[in-house]
């Protein structure tokens, strides 16, 4: 895993403890600690938005490497 999708998955861990805290408490971190509607909470909410597209290729690197591990039996 290089570097750019570790960055993209601990961002993408951070927008998920915040939605989750969103949704079980009514409480938004990201806005409490840097304000609501700024320009600053405008970049971080982005820059989650973008580490979420780039995991997306996690998905299929996965399958991937479990394809290439497994031999596929004969007569299926």
């Amino acid at each position: 895993m290089s570097m750019i999708q570790r960055l993209a998955l601990i961002l993408t861990i951070i927008g998920a403890i915040n939605w989750g805290l969103i949704g079980f408490f009514g409480f938004n971190l990201v806005a409490s600690l840097f304000g609501d509607n700024t320009a600053l909470t405008r970049i971080i909410y982005s820059l989650v938005g973008l580490a979420g597209l780039i995991n997306l290729g996690l998905l299929f690197l996965v399958r991937e490497r479990y394809d290439e591990r497994v031999p596929e039996t004969e007569g299926r």
